[in-house]
């Protein structure tokens, strides 16, 4: 039976799924993060209201005792993040930053990885991108294998995109994000973690794909993301009202990663239409910068998940033009909740869409091809309430219990 160490600087929804389905099949010996959060510790009981429920996001449903923690420079960054001290979180030279709080919680892991291997007798260890090296260097000298999950698509193919947008669209180059400015050390870091690897997990054929030569040798796993629950009456779905704007939702950071400029050209072909664009996400530009580039949109502020949910079944399709992801979460979230939507392969979703009845896929820098779709919408708008329900049961189909359990064997078959 596989032993394993699960290992997660945050804890994020995919990452929960694969610590609850471990728990389940008997494999997890130790989680190790770096802040985790228990129901009637100190800090639930005494931190204030907005507080205390952040601190009990970091909660994870397993034993006290199987967690490992390493919380120093994660807690810095999260209150140098609230207090807006950009110094101390800027990307990768900040003491704070994101990529701070990953090098120092992978070896951290890493020291303490032979004393655990003997106590628990671990056979393998699950790590992510960027904190994973220190782990698997030390993994490899005691013989354990490495499970590496890529959420995104690898480095050298997503730089490729992010330089070519940059080029492309210049003016839109600053919210390009890391994936342009990542420093060769950094870069150096990601290629030895994957060439470390034994198995690579990844949620998407587009993330397989992106992956180089080097790794052929190496066993790729695909484990598509679960999508919310939803109670939603399918017969609740009625035509959009001719006299009503169309509402096409954009959720996301507001960035070209994500493909917002082109949706942007494709509402300026589209002006003479009865279209709102809604858009959910946070600034990565002035408020101005984006009403240069088109001023009709609504620009919706983030807010809690149920309100996110709320906001979705608003809105009457959702459009997604990403042009580098890993598997953009967001698209099953609007799917549940009734929304058809337009999306490019690049968005790690190209399985959720069929064609004409989910909604349609779209091929990245299109401004062209993204519009006609929002018209085919517009003009055909008796399709929507048969569209909304065929959106709902396909992303129903995606259950965070079966990506746990695709990890579950992938653990399993790798011993």
């Amino acid at each position: 039976m596989p032993s394993l160490l699960l290992t997660h600087p945050a804890g994020n929804q995919n990452v929960r799924a694969v610590l609850a389905a471990t728990e389940r099949a008997g494999l997890l010996a130790r989680f190790a993060t770096t802040v985790a959060a228990f129901e009637g510790d100190a800090p639930s009981r005494l931190l204030p209201g907005a507080l205390r429920r952040e601190w009990l996001r970091r909660r994870f449903d397993i034993a006290p005792a199987k967690v490992l923690t390493h919380p120093g420079r994660e807690l810095a960054r999260m209150v140098a993040a609230k207090a807006g001290w950009r110094g101390a979180v800027r990307h990768e030279t900040g003491f704070a930053s994101p990529d701070a709080v990953f090098q120092d919680f992978d070896r951290f892991v890493a020291a303490r990885l032979p004393a655990l291997a003997r106590t628990h007798g671990l056979t393998a260890v699950y790590a992510y991108e960027d904190s994973a090296l220190h782990t698997f260097r030390a993994a490899r000298s005691l013989g354990l294998r490495r499970i590496y999950d890529l959420p995104i698509a690898y480095w050298e193919t997503g730089r490729r995109l992010m330089q070519e947008e940059a080029a492309r669209l210049p003016e839109w180059a600053a919210t390009l994000g890391g994936g342009v400015t990542d420093s060769p050390a950094k870069l150096a870091r990601k290629t030895e973690e994957l060439a470390l690897a034994d198995v690579v997990v990844a949620p998407s054929d587009f993330v397989l794909d992106s992956l180089p030569a080097s790794a052929q040798h190496q066993r790729k796993v695909l484990t598509p993301f679960g999508s919310p629950a939803s109670n939603i009456d399918e017969g609740s779905f009625d035509v959009p009202d001719a006299n009503r704007p169309l509402r096409v939702l954009f959720a996301g950071s507001m960035g070209q990663r994500k493909g917002l400029a082109d949706l942007f050209a494709a509402m300026r072909l589209l002006s003479d239409r009865a279209i709102e664009l809604v858009v959910l996400g946070s600034l990565q530009e002035s408020p101005e910068f984006y009403r240069r580039q088109y001023e009709g949109f609504r620009h919706e502020a983030g807010r809690p998940h149920a309100q996110v949910l709320e906001l979705m079944r608003s809105c009457d399709v959702f459009c997604l033009p990403s042009i580098v992801e890993g598997r953009a979460l967001v698209t099953q979230e609007a799917m549940s909740q009734g929304l058809p939507v337009i999306i490019t392969p690049n968005t790690g979703g190209a399985d959720l869409v069929i064609e004409g009845q989910t909604g349609f896929l779209v091929p990245i820098r299109s401004p062209e091809t993204i519009a006609q779709k929002i018209a085919w919408f517009d003009e055909n708008r008796r399709e929507l309430p048969a569209m909304k329900a065929a959106a709902m049961r396909h992303a129903a189909g995606y259950t965070w219990q079966h990506y746990g359990e695709l990890v579950v064997d992938a653990i399993r078959e790798s011993n």
